[in-house]
This record gives C-alpha cells, sequence and structure tokens, in this order.
C-alpha cells in the first residue's frame, strides 16, 4: 500500500483526534531513519508515523513498554502522550511523543567520547537490569547468530560484485565465520534496546542526552547492545565501553559479529538510497577489522 505521509495528513489527524493541538506549527523532520516519518509539532512534540505496515507493529510495542521501563532507566526516552488511530486513508496507528533535545551524534566529530561511552554503558546495564517479566523476544536481532548467517554471506557476495566499495570480503567472510562458531547465549534472556545505531542516540553537549527508538526494543543476547562499541566509539572508548559493561570474551566477539553482519547487510543494501545508514555500515566494516587487526 502506498501511502503519502506529509504535512497536510499530520494536520488533519492532528485536528481530527487531539485538536488540543490543532494550529500548532507542523515541520517535518530530516531522518536517516526508514520506518518512520516525523513531524515536529510545535515546540515541544513530535508525531511519528510508520511509512509501512511492518513498521506499525513497533507502535503498539512502545506505547505498551516504554512507560514501564523508563522509570528504571538514567537515560531519557520517549514519552508517548498521544495514541492516534488510522483516519483519512492513514492505515496505522502513530504516536504523539513529547520532543527530546539533542542531535545525533557522528563517529567523527565525538566531543567526549570516553564519558559518552560511560553514559552508553550505564544506559545498557540498567536495560538489562529491568526485570525480565513475561516480554517480548527478539528471535532475530537477540537470538542465535545462525539466524543471521544466509543474509550474511548472501551480502558479502554482494559487496564482490560492487568493487567501488573496496571491502575486504575475504577477510570479512573469515571473521563472520570465527564469530559463528561462539557459543550461543545460554543464560536468561535479558531486555535489550537491540538497535543502538547512531541515528537511534541524542547527544548534548558531547553527553548521552536521550536514547529513542525501541521499535526491535525486546529480550535476548546482551550482546546486541554492544553495537555502538564498532558503529560509533573510537578504539579507547571502546574499551572503556567494554569494561564499564563487563562482558565475557564470548559475548564481546558475538556482538562485534552482530554488528559485522549489521553493516555487511546494510551496506549494498543503502548505498544508493540511504548515505547514513551506508555511511554508517562502511565505518563498522573499518572498526571491525582494526580491532583484529586485519585493516
Amino acid at each position: 500500500m502506498s501511502v503519502v505521509v506529509d504535512e497536510n495528513l499530520v494536520r488533519k489527524l492532528i485536528a481530527a483526534q487531539f485538536p488540543g493541538w490543532a494550529g500548532r506549527a507542523i515541520e517535518r523532520w530530516p531522518s536517516g531513519g526508514t520506518v518512520n516519518a516525523m513531524f515536529r509539532l510545535g515546540d515541544d512534540l513530535v508525531v511519528r508515523l510508520p511509512l509501512s505496515k511492518s513498521g506499525a507493529k513497533d507502535v503498539a510495542l512502545e506505547q505498551k513498554w516504554l512507560p514501564r521501563i523508563a522509570p528504571r532507566l538514567p537515560t531519557p526516552i520517549p514519552e508517548v502522550i498521544g495514541a492516534g488511530v488510522p483516519a483519512d486513508g492513514y492505515p496505522w496507528p502513530w504516536s504523539v511523543y513529547r520532543w527530546l533535545p539533542g542531535e545525533n551524534p557522528r563517529p567523527e566529530a565525538l566531543g567526549s567520547p570516553v564519558p559518552l561511552a560511560e553514559d552508553l554503558a550505564e544506559f545498557v546495564l540498567a536495560m538489562r537490569r529491568v526485570p525480565p517479566v513475561p516480554a517480548p523476544a527478539i528471535a532475530h536481532r537477540g537470538g542465535p547468530l545462525a539466524t543471521l548467517d544466509a543474509e550474511t554471506r548472501s551480502a558479502i557476495e554482494s559487496l564482490r560484485t560492487i568493487p567501488e566499495e573496496n571491502v575486504d570480503c575475504d577477510a570479512v567472510l573469515a571473521l563472520w565465520e570465527e564469530a559463528s562458531r561462539i557459543p550461543a547465549w545460554e543464560d536468561p534472556p535479558v531486555w535489550l534496546h537491540a538497535d543502538l545505531m547512531p541515528g537511534n542516540l541524542l547527544v548534548d553537549g558531547g553527553r548521552l542526552s536521550a536514547v529513542i527508538d525501541f521499535g526491535c526494543l525486546g529480550v535476548g543476547d546482551p550482546a546486541c547492545d554492544l553495537f555502538p562499541a564498532w558503529n560509533l566509539l573510537p578504539a579507547d572508548a571502546r574499551g572503556v565501553f567494554r569494561d564499564a559493561v563487563g562482558v565475557d570474551d564470548a559475548t564481546w566477539s558475538r556482538g562485534r559479529g552482530r554488528t559485522l553482519s549489521q553493516a555487511l547487510i546494510a551496506l549494498p543494501y543503502y548505498r544508493t538510497t540511504n548515505e547514513a545508514m551506508a555511511g554508517n555500515a562502511r565505518h563498522v566494516i573499518r572498526a571491525v577489522l582494526e580491532e583484529v587487526g586485519w585493516a
């Protein structure tokens, strides 16, 4: 289904369902994300609308769980203050959130990478401490690495046909196979954000000011929330992050393998359509190979 999501649609949805906010300025907010469209609603609110049916399930997930986990976290997360319903030709549920200030961090322009690493570790550890009451399991992201094997290998073969990307495909394949031999996580699952990409983090003054987009929220292997070690932090801050989260060698290696897999899959998919996603994928591949001394 093709749906035009623009300021006019948002204006109609707000006027009909939240008339107290009608008349506020509406401005589309630029984002490198691919699942939702975001619109500023005045100075202190933001409207988030899924762009496809596959993203619509995230709305209910956030509306149910964010209020339950927010009090247990040291970092602000989105606060749902309006639950919208399908209307005016728009077919999915949607949400209004309180606006969270800050900007997305960029690996090449971190003001305080070590304190940021400490902030990220504090958030990850707090997520793990949330009681694992009956909660959604993340089979794809939080399950065994084997669930990513076919897609990762296919992506590597795709990259072999794109020489201009200059990816050492033999090296990343060997590293992926090494990660795949690591025993799977067998302890109880823990709560995960499961998508700690730079685009889902906000910083202010170099420090973590908020974590957003919990559409992948659930429980699983803690290695899944180690992504920032390679998609954002430089080597020295990466070490601080690892020490702070206190993971063993196997969990660290699974986390590195997961992050590499995500980057390998993203690069051929987004390289001509989403520079933010493709650029971060290139950064991850370089960071992983440098860490293991294969760059």
